[in-house]
């Protein structure tokens, strides 16, 4: 096959998201008729609210939905986006900094696409989400990874990005509560490092998705507020995903600069137009409304997050440190590697991983996904029946390994 024949480079170095695919193959094995319980879904178990379902059917049936809309999002939505991010984080800005996107994912893909150029250097503190990286290669970039451990509670010190900034680095990708740890950076972080930031001309992309899904007296806090002398280098990016249960419903946004903004709306109209607009309708609706849905979902969350830290921390050779926000716990799991599960060993927890589905039939998602290896990562949007099972599951296969 010659170069002509083949697929790009760009392509071809980048790998599939390692949670839809474990997601993927726990519903594949489910088809089969075997009783897997998925560990590795990143989003809520919850329906989306009524009351936002109906309004995309009403909206469904308005024919002024039927048609293009314009591609940086309905003037309405980016309004009730600004008003929104202003009640609930505290940062004032204009609905004309506010672009509409396929989701939150989407939001991270165009923040590289308009700041990065080949070469780019891009901080990324580890663990990380696995489309960060991606979105960085994507873009030409060079993803760094700034290495973080459960004794610091999964957060970056500022000494650790001193130490890898270069006169090559553009950014840092920063995200509090975090996907996959549960971290949550106290005010007082945050705010130091938006000023790290601002003081070297680094900007900085901050995924806030995960806002509302704190525990006990954590505090939430943003970059360009906490840090204000940061604002001008910094891409907000959200979404009604997690907050309102409506992962399939693809809204999400990105908050930048004015000429973050406009750049991110031009890409965006070459890419993939508007956002399908009942979609946008819903979340209108949604973020327009009250946090009601949100708190009974925390509630359950953190029941489930008690529930889970427990059965972890009781299984002999598993350490979990109990996370803030966000609905996964990250253990870890080396106390397990080398044992042998049912007459199979692990030298890793990619191979673990393995083993633990094909064994136990439970699907964990190995923490080689998100730069962390000894780790996995465990979500627990799940029903609480389900979690008890599958954790006694891994229990039991623990308590048998010789």
């Amino acid at each position: 096959m010659t170069d002509r024949d083949s697929i790009s480079r760009r392509a071809a170095a980048i790998a599939p998201s390692a949670t839809m695919a474990i997601t993927a193959k726990a519903a594949e094995l489910r088809a089969q008729g075997r009783p897997v319980i998925g560990f590795g879904a990143g989003e809520p178990d919850f329906a989306t609210p009524d009351y936002i379902v109906e309004s995309a059917i009403a909206a469904a049936r308005d024919p002024k939905n039927h048609h293009y809309s314009p591609a940086p999002g309905l003037p309405e939505l980016r309004e009730a986006v600004a008003v929104k991010t202003a009640r609930d984080s505290g940062f004032d800005v204009d609905a004309s900094s506010v672009v509409i996107t396929n989701g939150g994912k989407q939001g991270v893909y165009l923040t590289c696409q308009v700041l990065i150029d080949p070469g780019d250097e891009v901080l990324v503190p580890s663990p990380y989400w696995v489309t960060y990286p991606s979105a960085v290669e994507l873009a030409g970039g060079v993803p760094v990874t700034v290495p973080t451990t459960a004794e610091s509670g999964f957060t970056v010190g500022l000494d650790q990005l001193d130490a890898l900034t270069t006169d090559r680095t553009k950014m840092l990708i920063f995200v509090s509560p975090s996907n996959p740890t549960g971290a949550v950076y106290t005010p007082q972080q945050v705010a130091a490092v938006g000023k790290w930031a601002a003081e070297r001309g680094i900007w900085v992309l901050t995924d806030e998705i995960y806002e509302h899904l704190i525990y006990g007296d954590v505090e939430f806090s943003s970059i360009p507020v906490a840090a204000p002398e940061a604002r001008a280098r910094a891409v907000v990016v959200n979404g009604v995903a997690k907050t309102y249960a409506m992962t399939g419903w693809r809204v999400g946004w990105l908050i930048g600069p004015g000429e973050v903004a406009g750049a991110a709306s031009r890409i965006q109209s070459h890419l993939s137009s508007n956002v399908a607009n009942v979609s946008q309708r819903a979340a209108l609706t949604a973020v327009s409304g009250s946090l009601d849905a949100v708190v009974q979902m925390r509630a359950v969350f953190d029941r489930r997050r008690k529930t889970m830290v427990g059965m972890l921390d009781a299984t002999p050779g598993v350490s979990c440190l109990e996370p803030d926000g966000a609905f996964y716990v990250f253990p870890d799991m080396t106390g397990l590697l080398g044992l042998s599960l049912n007459g199979r060993s692990a030298a890793t927890t990619l191979e673990l991983c393995e083993i633990l589905l094909d064994e136990a039939e439970i699907a964990f998602v190995p923490g080689e996904a998100f730069g962390a290896p000894g780790h996995v990562r465990i979500s627990f949007a799940l029903g609480d029946d389900d979690l008890v099972e599958g954790l006694t599951r891994l229990q039991r296969l623990v308590a048998s390994a010789s």
